[in-house]
């Protein structure tokens, strides 16, 4: 009985359960045709949804001639600087000058009281006159004395003597005649005179001061100014391409073969006159490792003083070298790389070697070549290899842009 019941519910519900059966493989046919089509759709999206290649300015890379500027410290000084300082004691009676006067060689600065130096003169004076008299009278004395011996009145003793003595007041007359030239010198240095001509400096003293050789500080300084000693120093390298530079045998051929070189002065202007090269110091500082070297500049308007700072700005010609702007190039490790871009429009990260500067651009010696393209900017973001659609800047463009920057 139960196997006939069994048998008969089987067949009463073995359609509906066909039918179940056959519902849930329609359902999983379309869950499995939804996504193929939703992943189809996706596909599509991302393949339109592609970036298309960064859109960056390339420039060209052309060789040419260029002038590298390099500058170096420098101190001014006039071609005479004097320290005016008193050769005898005594109070300072009057000033004839006011600081930063011009004066010319020979004019009076400085009176010093004369007095005593005018009471030496005289005594030296008076015993000059003493002296000459001393020895007239030992010249009659040896006169008298001869005629005697020869008369065989005195012994030649006698006359020897008085010769000896004569000769005694000669040195003494020698002597009177050098102590009033040392007196008219002492008289002579209570007048302080310009020994060139050029500007004055601080008055360190006042009238009424008592003045004296041994004093620490000069009474002023005195500049000559109408040319000017610029002192610079170039460390061994710079000195050794230096020297490479210019045509000659010797430094001394090659100082005449130098061209003229520009004071930067401390506002950051060229000073108006160009100078020239006349001097290099005959041995390296063993303290810095540097040599002096010395231009003069004309100063004819008085425009520069002694102590003036500023620079010396040299030039170096480049013939056939390659200019990269700076903003073009990324700096990695102590090493400067750009970008080159190919035919393909692929970029390739290229290290290049900088032989110097000039403005904003490197001057390169190698690493890329005569006509290849870099590009200019935004760099940051790329990487090696890629593609990128290039947009070629103009001369004129690349000059606005670096105006603008």
């Amino acid at each position: 009985m139960k196997h006939l019941l069994s048998t008969m519910t089987f067949e009463i519900f073995n359609p509906l359960f066909n039918v179940v059966k056959l519902l849930n493989n329609v359902s999983k046919l379309a869950f499995v045709t939804s996504f193929v089509f939703l992943y189809s759709c996706s596909s599509e999206q991302q393949q339109q949804a592609a970036p298309p290649p960064p859109s960056l300015p390339v420039i060209a890379i052309n060789a040419g001639e260029e002038t590298v500027y390099q500058e170096y410290p420098a101190s001014i000084e006039g071609t005479v600087n004097v320290e005016v300082r008193p050769q005898v004691e005594g109070t300072l009676d009057a000033i004839y000058i006011d600081e930063g006067a011009k004066v010319r060689k020979g004019q009076p600065l400085f009176k010093i009281n004369d007095r005593p130096y005018r009471e030496q003169l005289n005594q030296a004076l008076a015993n000059l006159h003493a002296t000459e008299a001393a020895l007239e009278n030992a010249e009659l004395e040896v006169e008298k004395k001869t005629r005697l011996v020869n008369n065989k009145v005195l012994a030649d003793f006698q006359l020897k003597t008085a010769i000896a003595t004569r000769n005694g007041m000669k040195a003494n007359l020698q002597q009177a005649k050098a102590a009033v030239e040392s007196a008219k010198i002492n008289l002579g240095y209570t007048l302080i005179t310009a020994p060139v001509e050029g500007y004055i400096g601080r008055l360190v003293k006042k009238q009424g001061s008592l003045v004296s050789p041994s004093d620490v500080q000069a009474l002023t300084d005195l500049s000559d100014v109408h040319e000017l000693h610029v002192y610079f120093a170039l460390g061994e390298n710079d000195f050794v391409n230096f020297k490479n530079t210019f045509q000659g045998s010797t430094l001394e051929e090659k100082i005449k073969n130098l061209p003229p070189v520009t004071l930067i002065l401390s506002d950051q202007t060229a000073y108006a006159h160009p100078g020239k090269i006349d001097m290099v110091d005959g041995q390296f500082d063993k303290n810095t490792g540097a040599i002096t070297l010395r231009a003069t500049f004309p100063n004819k308007e008085g425009l520069l003083r002694s102590g003036n700072t500023g620079k010396i700005r040299l030039g170096k010609q480049h013939a056939q070298v390659l200019l990269v702007p700076q903003m073009a190039t990324l700096e990695m490790q102590d090493k400067v790389f750009v970008y080159t871009v190919n035919d393909s429009n692929k970029v390739n990260k290229q290290s290049i070697e900088i032989v110097g500067k000039s403005g904003a651009n490197y001057l390169v010696k190698s690493g890329i070549k005569d006509g290849e393209n870099i590009v200019y900017k935004g760099m940051d973001l790329l990487q090696d290899g890629q593609v990128i659609s290039p947009q070629k800047l103009s001369s004129d463009s690349l000059k606005l842009t670096a105006y603008n920057k």
